[in-house]
């Protein structure tokens, strides 16, 4: 609440919106405060059911969007996809193997695979142009940055946590486009 501009909040306020004031706990972010007061109050659901979209989370100053890729990190279990214009970022947890469906006619063709923490001693994937066969990434050295989406499924296993990023399609429609 401490970041947010008095018209911004105003107009979620005329809106009916219910207004949580956490500003004075500066330990966490908008965004951490988000995600707890969801996994908080979703009823008998299990945090790694939960599948978050948080749009706005990135562009801007960088200290914040690093400290919404840290809110991945912080919720390994809960599923959550920072949205921004240009991309989305998700964290794929060491844990499994995973797969990711393409929807080609809204993300792709530039993606990456980033180890942000902790340098992977091995990583494989499928689907890629540039596909990795038990490569080692890490920070100060090759980080899997400007590849290409070259399959409908691509798959990815690692004995560190990544940030899977690709690229959104613009629509070339506006808003406007859309109004009755």
């Amino acid at each position: 609440m401490d970041s947010i501009r008095r018209d911004v909040l105003d107009f979620y306020v005329n809106l009916g919106t219910k207004v949580i004031d956490e500003s004075q706990d500066q330990d966490t972010t908008d965004l951490d405060k988000c995600i707890l007061y969801i996994r908080d109050s979703t009823l008998n659901q299990e945090s790694s059911r939960l599948h978050i979209l948080a749009t706005g989370a990135l562009g801007g100053r960088f200290d914040h969007e690093a400290g919404n890729i840290n809110v991945l990190y912080r919720y390994p279990d809960t599923r959550i996809v920072l949205l921004s214009d240009d991309c989305l970022i998700q964290l794929l947890p060491k844990s499994h193997r995973h797969e990711i469906h393409i929807q080609s006619s809204l993300e792709g063709p530039h993606c990456g695979l980033i180890p942000i923490g902790t340098p992977s001693a091995k990583t494989t994937t499928s689907g890629l142009k540039w596909d990795l066969a038990n490569t080692e990434m890490r920070f100060g050295g090759l980080i899997s940055t400007s590849n290409l989406v070259k399959e409908e499924k691509i798959t990815v296993e690692s004995d560190s946590d990544l940030l899977w990023t690709i690229s959104i399609k613009k629509t070339g429609l506006s808003i406007e486009d859309h109004t009755p």
